[in-house]
Parts: structure tokens; sequence; C-alpha cells
């Protein structure tokens, strides 16, 4: 086996896991958008360690659709040996490689605005819908007792909510498990947000997020490679 063709099979082996990856988080994506109540019952003490202040099915839905493109795109073209298809796949890959540094440059830096953007977008959805929606509702009290954390700020984010008109009080969590849970007990418990709550736990295991980054990184530079080089070895022929 030339050189040549080892690394076209190892090109559509890499790709083939991708596909299938993207395949598993796209179907999880759907499953959760479908039937989140039994997901929760399953992964609920898992489910805490993610942000659970943004849409979770909508976001490995999106993921998952994007990797099964970008493998099916690599195991073509390396299968074809197209090199439309493989300029087409480093393209793609270098668009999101590009993109994925610039959403870290901006999460590092506009820390302040991203807390900023997300409590314009969950506060009030927070106050319109927790008591009222069973899913959301049930989302963030296991959150908020895994991660002890409280709304996406403080407790404020659910004062007139549906819960705080029916019962008058605030959830568990927003005083350390203590009940009554009312607004003087909330404001004295102090427990912090759970933006800020998560941010921290990021910056404590910063070493693995680093790594695992680092990690993503490496393979998409491997992957602009070997697709740059089947590229330019067709080119020869």
């Amino acid at each position: 086996m030339g050189c040549f063709t080892f690394i076209k099979v190892i090109m559509i082996l890499f790709n083939l896991a991708i596909f299938l990856g993207g395949g598993t988080l796209l179907g999880v994506g759907i499953w959760v958008t479908v039937d989140v109540q039994s997901f929760l019952d399953i992964f609920g003490a898992l489910s805490s360690s993610v942000l659970q202040v943004v849409n979770v099915s909508y976001f490995l839905i999106v993921i998952g659709a994007i990797l099964l493109a970008i493998g099916f795109l690599g195991c073509c073209s390396a299968q074809k040996e197209s090199q439309c298809l493989l300029m087409m796949f480093f393209s793609v890959v270098l668009i999101i490689f590009i993109a994925e540094i610039a959403a870290a440059v901006v999460a590092l830096v506009y820390t302040s605005l991203a807390e900023t953007l997300l409590t314009a977008v969950v506060t009030p959805v927070l106050k319109e819908k927790y008591g009222a929606d069973k899913s959301l509702t049930h989302i963030w009290n296991v959150t908020m007792t895994e991660v002890h954390c409280c709304g996406l700020n403080n407790y404020t984010d659910f004062t007139d909510s549906p819960w705080h008109k029916e019962h008058n009080t605030y959830p568990e969590s927003c005083c350390d498990d203590k009940q009554p849970c009312n607004d003087t007990l909330a404001a004295s418990s102090d427990v912090p947000g759970c933006f800020a709550q998560i941010l921290k736990e990021i910056k404590t295991h910063a070493g693995v997020v680093g790594g695992v980054a680092a990690g993503i990184a490496a393979l998409e530079i491997a992957a602009m490679v070997v697709a740059m080089y089947l590229y330019c070895r067709l080119d020869q022929k």
C-alpha cells in the first residue's frame, strides 16, 4: 500500500467516525426536542454540567448536522479522489477553524457582553415560563440543584414568574434549600447565579477545557493538511 492510498484510507475512516458522531448528536438532539422529560430522567445528573440556559437540543441538532455534512464530504472527496470536493472540504474545515478561534477570543475578551446578551434573552423566558412550562421548570430545577446556583444572575430572575405569582416564593435552590424561600431569605442567602457558577467551573477546569480545544484544533489542522496533500497529489497525476 502506497503512501497516497494509506492516507486516503485514513481520511475515509476518520471522516466516517465524524459522520457517525454527527449522526449520534443529531439523534440525541431530536430525542431531547421530542421527549425532553425521558432524556432528563436518564441523564439529569450529568446534564447539569452542561450550560442549560440555552436550548441544548437545538445546539446538538446544529452541531450534529454540521458534523454529518463534514464527514460525508470528507469521505466522498477521498473515495472519489475529487479535487473539487477536497478543496470544498478544506474550505469548510478552515471556515469552522477560524470561527472557533474568533468565538474563543470573543468569549475570553467579552465575557461581560456574553452575560448581557444571555440576560436579555434568558431572563424574560424565566419570568414568562418558569412554573408554567414543566420541561423548562424541570431543566432549571435540575441545573440549580446540581450546580448550586439560582437563576441566570440571581433570584430576581424569577420575580413575577408564574411560579412566583402562584406560590409567592422562589425556587428552593435560591435559599440553600431552606423553606419558605421568600424575598428576605433569598436575598440573605446570596446564592450565586448559574452563569457565574458555570463560568467559575470552567475556569477551575481551564486545563481540561484548553486541552480539549487544542485537541480539536489539532484534528482540524491535520484534516486540512491531509486534504491538501491529497489535492496536490491528484494534481500531479
